[in-house]
């Protein structure tokens, strides 16, 4: 239940932010996003006694922060200048394309390229838009390029957090804390516009930081150690359903016939290419030399 509430509020943060960017600023919807993440990460590790980080934490964090903040930043122009719908579909390319970057695990099977092809031909289908098919918008093309960096993002994460004594919730609390440095200056301007900003976007900004960020990480680090893997990566992915959920339920966005031909193909072209690196992953370590004791 814990990893369903993680993906649906992930989920729906594309309909907040595109409505948070609409009544304010991106600049400014990035900047409370990311103060307001810091504030409540730090009242927590205050809470646990953890509020001092390790030179690891420090160094790592401050190098993911900086990435991190080049995907929210793509993600968010991203979602401001397309559906809430389109925008959680594109980005869940970031599962097909990480175990390319990633190549840690070796050469995929080609079946797997078979799913990254579906994947492909999904988001052609998701740009055409409801007067058929015409030349990508540019939010379209900012959430493509959101999901080649998220997919980096997280292979950097993966390689820099490996086999280090790294606490998860103090790294997350040190990359917004960059996150609020990097955007402090050039969301200055904006700020008139945050203070004047009502009730609702303040709502959709404090559900993103609150929520979207400090809330799905606890929830996901305390759920993925009480469940399978398998299950996890399951539950997780239907993050793109409740984005498409949330922008027809909430947003009053249409699918076109071609575009809800592309969201069933996405999902079922991640799903399959999730399950294929999976299984690749278990065969491999299985093949593995176990250690003996000398």
């Amino acid at each position: 239940m814990a990893l369903f509430l993680v993906a649906f509020v992930w989920g729906s943060s594309y309909l907040a932010a595109k409505s948070a960017a609409a009544a304010t600023s991106v600049l400014a919807v990035l900047l409370a996003r990311y103060a307001l993440s810091a504030i409540s990460g730090s009242a927590l590790l205050a809470a646990r006694g953890q509020l001092r980080p390790t030179r690891a934490e420090l160094r790592t964090g401050t190098t993911l922060g900086l990435t991190q903040a080049s995907v929210l930043i793509i993600e968010t122009y991203g979602v401001a200048h397309t559906s809430a719908a389109n925008a959680g579909l594109i980005i869940s390319l970031t599962i097909i394309l990480t175990p390319l970057l990633d190549r840690r695990g070796g050469a995929l099977p080609a079946r797997y390229f078979a799913a990254a092809g579906v994947c492909v031909v999904a988001v052609g289908l998701l740009m055409s838009g409801s007067g058929g098919l015409h030349a990508p918008s540019a939010g379209d093309l900012l959430m493509l390029a959101a999901a080649v960096v998220r997919a980096g993002h997280v292979t950097l994460v993966g390689r820099l957090t490996s086999g280090g004594d790294i606490r998860p919730l103090s790294l997350t609390v040190i990359q917004t804390y960059v996150g609020t440095a990097l955007f402090a200056l050039p969301a200055a301007a904006e700020l008139p516009k945050l203070a004047h900003a009502g009730a609702s976007a303040w709502a959709e900004m404090v559900y993103l930081a609150v929520f979207c960020s400090v809330f799905a990480f606890v929830a996901q680090t305390w759920a993925v150690r009480r469940t399978s893997a398998s299950r996890a990566s399951l539950l997780l992915g239907t993050e793109p359903i409740w984005a498409v959920a949330a922008g027809v339920a909430l947003g009053g966005e249409h699918l076109a016939a071609p575009a809800v031909v592309g969201a069933a193909l996405m999902l079922a072209g991640t799903y399959w290419g999730q399950a294929i690196e999976r299984a690749h992953r278990t065969r491999r370590l299985a093949a593995l030399p176990e250690l003996t004791p000398a």
